[in-house]
Parts: structure tokens; C-alpha cells; sequence
């Protein structure tokens, strides 16, 4: 599904407009959103269990509510985003960082113990971005070429690309055989690439599982012939984040705007979930770190890390939410 202005609850050209003007050199926090304003009794244990591509975020922002909340003990692990359901459901952790959204039976197992749903905090957009070796010349490929790459069920009606010549590479590339990494089986990043980019089919044998975001991008920038995909704000000076599209005639490159117009075909939100009963407010240590998250300095930390903020009006929507 495409991260796209339809996708949003609020269809506004208000939101064209900021993806032109925010989507520069350097990408820009709305100016709308609110400051946060540091309260009194805060205090406490957080712990947080879940995605692997949201760690580095989280610790930014988990350092940043230690500055104003100093006596707060905050705990975190990114082992993927499986790990995020099961932890909510036990107690484990207050807040469950994944890069996907819950499956129907994390949902169900959820409800089942609980008697009502998780809340679904929207906190950041993400390109997920396919990545090659800084000096692969390769500018983009189409969607049946990367489940070609990454598949072996071709879902999208290619067949099997073993070699860079087989995807239009000079003669220089085209005897070189792809070297393609991936993610295990644990991570939301795995489980989103293998949704949309080969359309619920498998992927093949020869994918170099990772146990880690970084460590997808270290593989692909040294192996010359690396293929593999991960969150934007993983990108390095090694690898190149190629543009990705549905024909060879409409590849978009995995930019601020492209995401929110929707031509970017590989964009998502990033979430964290937590457990609110409906009708009765987050306890207080929870509540405020997710308003500093979604305030201007939480989001600013998202542009810090190399991902994208979001919009003033999907901060609206996800504040409501916990209300």
C-alpha cells in the first residue's frame, strides 16, 4: 500500500503544498507543530521492545526525555518487530516500536488477553529504501525487477535475475553476479518488503539474511555486487538508494515528497504501539514521552536520524488518538 495523501485521514492540498516546500535540500519539521511544554510527576521505569529500524530513533528520543525528565529509567531493545506484540500483551513493555502494522492475529492475541486493541501511534515515514554499492552506476529498478532479485515465486511475472547485465548493466557490470541481503524473519522490515515488493511470495535462498538494519547496509557497501533493502534513515556514504517505481518509465527516488505524494512505492509510516484502554487516559510516563515524539523536537530528532516528519495534520491524528 502507498504512503500516500489519500491514505491520510486528511485529504488536504494543504499537505501538496508542505511536500513542495519542506522536500529541499534539507528536509524541514512542519512549522506548525507544537512545542513541547515539560509538566511535573514524571517519573519512572519505560521500557520499550520492538523494531529494529526505530532504535536509533528511539534512543534519540529517549535521550532527549532524560534531559527534562531526569529521573526517568529508560530501557530499550530492537530485535525486530515481532518482538513488540508479545511484550505489549505480557506487560513487558509500555511502548512496542514497530516498522509495520500489526498482523490480525497479533491483534486478536492482544485483544484476547486485554479485551480491546492495541493503539496504533503513527511517530515517522519512512522510504524503504533498496540500496546498492556506491559505485554500481544502477540509477533505479521496477518492482518486477526487484522481485526478480529478491524472490523465487516472481509474483510480478519476471523471471529470475541472477546478474547486473540482466537488469541493463554495461559490460563492465553485466558478468557480475547480484549479492542480495535482506532481513530476517523477526523484523517488520522483512515482513513489509515481502508484502509489497514481491507481493506475498518468498524470497530466495540465496538472500543473505542480516540480524539487523545497519547491518543489511554494511553488507551492500562492501560487496560491490550488493543489492539489499532498509529504512532511509540507515543510508550511508557506501550505498546508493536507488529509485523504484512500477515501469522503467516512472521510477521516483525514495525522496521527502515522493513519499507523501505517494510515487514513492516502498513508503510507510513507522509506528509505536501501546496499551490504552478505551475511555481511560495513558498512565503519565507513557503519555508524555509519545507528546514529545510528536511535538517539534521529537520530530526534528526524525529528520536527525534520516527519516522524514510527518505533517502537522497526521501529528493531529495521532495525538486524538491518545486522548
Amino acid at each position: 500500500m502507498k504512503l500516500s495523501i489519500k491514505y491520510f485521514t486528511c485529504v488536504t492540498s494543504a499537505i501538496l503544498a508542505l511536500s513542495a516546500s519542506v522536500a529541499s535540500a534539507r528536509t524541514k519539521v512542519d512549522e506548525k507543530l507544537p512545542d513541547y511544554e515539560k509538566v511535573s510527576g514524571v517519573s519512572g521505569n519505560l521500557n520499550s521492545i520492538g523494531s529494529d529500524t526505530l532504535n536509533n530513533l528511539m534512543t534519540y528520543w529517549a535521550e532527549a526525555f532524560k534531559a527534562k525528565y531526569p529521573n526517568v529509567n529508560i530501557q530499550i531493545e530492537g530485535k525486530g518487530s515481532s518482538t513488540a506484540p508479545p511484550a505489549l500483551i505480557e506487560g513487558a513493555s509500555q511502548l512496542g516500536p514497530m516498522s509495520r502494522a500489526m498482523k490480525a492475529e497479533e491483534l486478536d492475541a492482544f485483544e484476547k488477553k486485554f479485551g480491546y486493541k492495541p493503539t496504533q501511534i503513527k511517530v515517522a515515514i519512512d522510504a524503504l529504501a533498496v540500496y546498492t554499492h556506491k559505485d554500481n552506476p544502477l540509477k533505479g529498478l521496477t518492482l518486477e525487477q526487484v522481485d526478480s532479485i529478491f524472490s523465487s515465486t516472481f509474483k510480478r511475472g519476471g523471471k529470475a535475475i541472477k546478474t547486473w547485465g540482466e537488469v541493463g548493466m554495461n559490460t563492465e557490470w553485466g558478468n557480475k553476479v547480484i549479492s542480495s541481503y535482506g532481513r530476517n524473519s523477526a523484523s517488520g522490515t522483512y515482513g513489509y518488503f515481502k508484502k509489497v515488493a514481491l507481493k506475498k511470495g518468498d524470497y530466495a535462498p540465496t538472500v543473505k539474511e542480516q540480524p539487523g538494519s545497519s547491518a543489511v547496509v554494511q553488507g551492500v557497501a562492501s560487496d560491490l555486487a550488493g543489492i539489499g533493502y532498509s529504512g532511509i534513515g540507515y543510508k550511508t556514504s557506501g550505498v546508493n538508494a536507488i529509485a523504484l517505481g512500477e515501469s522503467k518509465g516512472e521510477l521516483f527516488e525514495p525522496s521527502f515528497e515522493n513519499c507523501l505524494s505517494g510515487d514513492y512505492p516502498m513508503a510507510r509510516f513507522l509506528y509505536i504501539y501501546v496499551n490504552k484502554k478505551p475511555g481511560k487516559p495513558l498512565d503519565k510516563l507513557t503519555l508524555e514521552f509519545l507528546k514529545l515524539v510528536l511535538a517539534k523536537g521529537g520530530q526534528e530528532i526524525v529528520v536527525k536520524d534520516g527519516y522524514y516528519p510527518m505533517p502537522n495534520e497526521i501529528v493531529e491524528e495521532a495525538s486524538a488518538s491518545l486522548k
